[in-house]
């Protein structure tokens, strides 16, 4: 019975030695830098929420599921998972691409396109010129970024599908008026003359484009 009980009391302090107890962190709310917006923390290497299927937007499995929303497809393309994650970022965005009842055209830029920016889509020069480069420090410059990152990507989503060639409409930020055009085959976002790379879904509540650049915000 000793024999049994030591046997007993010595796997326990094994297992017990094996355990590692992992801190978890979680940030402070303030702006931690110019590289990174609050609330939205990306790994460029990460792999895509749902694998792509490989079927173009004229397949008959990519397109008018009822079933899938416009939220299920965004991480399908790596190219524009930066975009990807600020849309589940603001709670505007998501929600919409969630709701069957409201359609959308989503303007996703490529990660090259928002890396490649002048400034980060939550930044304003005006705000630095009148805060300077503490602008986005604390809770004041929490709010502030947050704010201009909604304005950014609230001016690529379009509310409404379909979207006809030449129908003017305001994204749902209440932005300037933008429509597209065909040229030589290729959608052209106007007025800011952005190529539409690619309809990289079309799903119950809209369609994803893929854009070559960034609408002026």
């Amino acid at each position: 019975m000793r024999l049994v009980s030591f046997f007993v009391f010595a796997l326990s302090a094994v297992v017990s030695s094996q355990l590692v107890v992992v801190p978890l962190h979680r940030g402070g709310r303030g702006f931690a830098g110019p590289q990174m917006p609050p609330g939205l923390k990306l790994d460029p290497n990460q792999r895509p929420i749902v694998e792509s299927s490989g079927h173009g937007p004229d397949s008959p499995s990519a397109g008018g599921s009822s079933s899938v929303m416009l939220s299920d497809v965004m991480g399908r393309d790596r190219s524009i998972n930066i975009f990807a994650g600020m849309t589940r970022d603001i709670g505007s965005v998501s929600q919409r691409l969630e709701d069957s009842s409201k359609n959308s055209v989503v303007l996703a830029p490529l990660n090259s396109a928002i890396d490649n920016l002048p400034r980060k889509p939550w930044e304003d020069p005006e705000e630095y010129s009148a805060l300077g480069a503490n602008a986005y420090e604390g809770e004041e410059g929490y709010e502030r970024a947050q704010r201009n990152l909604q304005r950014f990507v609230e001016a690529h989503i379009i509310p409404l599908h379909p979207w006809p060639e030449g129908k003017k409409v305001k994204p749902i930020g209440n932005d300037r008026e933008v429509w597209w055009e065909e040229r030589d085959g290729t959608k052209v976002i106007q007025p800011d003359n952005i190529e539409v790379v690619d309809v990289a879904g079309s799903v119950a509540n809209g369609q994803l484009w893929i854009l070559k650049g960034v609408r002026n915000y």
